[in-house]
């Protein structure tokens, strides 16, 4: 592959296709099923599968054997699968998807989550980054060699559209496919992070999850708080006491030893190499309020808090009143939101087991403690880069942004890995993406860095080159 002709055909396709597909994407608020039960009848995310697979068909339909196709399942979130045919008989995976979060508030002036602005080289609007980029980014690597001849294997690239919602869909699609998609030696997600925008870089591990909601009962109904108070205890003292029970709440340390793994040597060593690479972006990234610091001064130490360490957060809370409308009332109950990240080599099934006991156990005073387990995902740890992997992802970087690969784990997760990784034990894989610092992918002001966009597909292009040449 000649890299200057390829990287200017990226540029191309992007400034005259791919930005302008994105910018009517992002105006279109096809939230995931998880948030928007209705989608079905609201219709958005057929149109946004309408609307990539008509730009799919009208770039692959000239290629001898390619197809793209919209798959739908009954009663299921659909796909599109394109199949571009290469040499040899491997074949690659690549996936993305196409559902998006919800709004969240804070977005500023100007700006919003189906409100698409370009500024300072970056696409503000919800879904560019998270996931929309990537259907694109991938026929875009893949065209890139097709326009000088470049050889690569057949490329099947996946995109769904229930990732949002913790691919509940996805593994239909795999067994319903399967014969179709064989068995990939090579799978790219384009679904993950990058810790700057300054080189290429691997995911090698992915934090599980477990979540659910939290409810202390202690009234039937809402009492008058001078009367009860002393007399009743606080659903919300109570639900505190019960977070202890998980959370150390000074340090923010998970305190069940259920709930944490052993962290391999070999991605101790890439945290400090991360670490090194990135110094204080590792927390400046967030956009803390004056005076906040993080919670460990030591770059290696919140690499690995994020990446390999259990972690809580509380996403959302009910049975409280606004505050303008909180009267002298002892509230019946109070429900939490709980979040709890998962060591990627963690089963998340059993730890959602031992969370329930933990803190459905013994109720203060009795209360009325209930604990609904809503989603269990096992995070995933990656295999071992083969050499020629290795020297590609370098030598990508190297073209691409002229800087070496690196490589971390992230503190999200992908369902879709888990399950790849257990149905292709062989495969080697590449996870990356653009997600870097200040993108905020799910909150308000989210973007796509499109600099990055045109650097990973690039890339891409490269390790698609390699791949098929590593034996030959």
């Amino acid at each position: 592959m000649d890299s200057t002709t390829a990287r200017a055909f990226i540029d191309r396709l992007w400034d005259h296709e791919i930005i302008p597909n994105l910018v009517d994407y992002i105006r279109i608020p096809n939230k995931s099923p998880a948030f928007d039960p209705d989608w079905q009848t609201h219709g958005y995310m057929d149109q946004v599968v309408e609307q990539f697979a008509a730009w799919a068909r009208a770039k692959v339909s000239s290629i001898a054997g390619g197809n793209v196709e919209v798959v739908r399942l009954e009663g299921r979130t659909p796909v599109i699968f394109i199949d571009i045919p290469g040499q040899g008989s491997d074949t690659v995976l690549l996936y993305g998807h196409l559902d998006k979060q919800p709004e969240m508030t804070g977005w500023a002036d100007g700006l919003g989550p189906w409100v698409p602005a370009i500024k300072d080289g970056r696409l503000y609007g919800r879904g560019g980054a998270d996931d929309g980029y990537a259907m694109f980014a991938a026929v875009a690597a893949v065209l890139a060699l097709k326009s000088q001849g470049a050889g690569h294997a057949r490329c099947a690239i996946l995109i769904e559209a229930c990732e949002e919602s913790g691919s509940y869909d996805l593994p239909f699609y795999v067994d319903h496919l399967a014969g179709r998609l064989g068995s990939p030696s090579l799978v790219v997600c384009l679904d993950s992070g990058c810790a700057n925008y300054d080189q290429l870089w691997l995911t090698t591990s992915l934090r599980g999850m477990i979540g659910g909601t939290l409810t202390v009962q202690v009234l039937e109904e809402g009492v008058h708080s001078g009367d009860a108070s002393g007399v009743v205890a606080s659903s919300f003292r109570i639900l505190r006491t019960l977070l202890s029970r998980i959370e150390d709440e000074v340090t923010g340390e998970i305190l069940p030893h259920a709930f944490a793994a052993q962290i391999p040597a070999g991605r101790l060593d890439e945290a400090k190499v991360a670490a090194q690479a990135l110094g204080a972006e590792v927390y400046t990234k967030f956009p803390f309020v004056t005076g906040m610091r993080p919670m460990n001064a030591d770059p290696v130490e919140l690499i690995l808090n994020r990446t390999w360490r259990p972690a809580l957060s509380i996403t959302g809370f009910e049975g409280a009143p606004r505050i303008q409308d909180a009267g002298n009332v002892l509230r019946p109950a109070t429900s939490a939101k709980l979040s709890l990240r998962l060591p990627p080599t963690k089963d998340a099934d059993t730890a959602g087991d031992a969370l329930k006991a933990l803190l459905e156990a013994e109720p203060p005073y009795g209360a009325k403690v209930t604990f609904e387990l809503e989603k269990a995902g096992t995070g995933w740890d990656a295999p071992p880069l083969a050499d020629w992997l290795r020297a590609s992802v370098n030598k990508a970087s190297r073209i691409a942004f002229g800087r070496d690969a690196a490589m971390m784990g992230e503190g999200g997760s992908i369902p879709f890995m888990g399950m790849l990784g257990e149905k292709y034990p062989k495969a080697q894989f590449v996870i990356t993406g653009v997600l870097g610092p200040h993108s905020n992918a799910h909150g308000p002001n989210e973007f796509l860095h499109i600099a990055m966009g045109k650097g990973v597909t690039l890339a891409v292009s490269q390790v698609l080159v390699d791949h098929f040449a590593r034996e030959r």
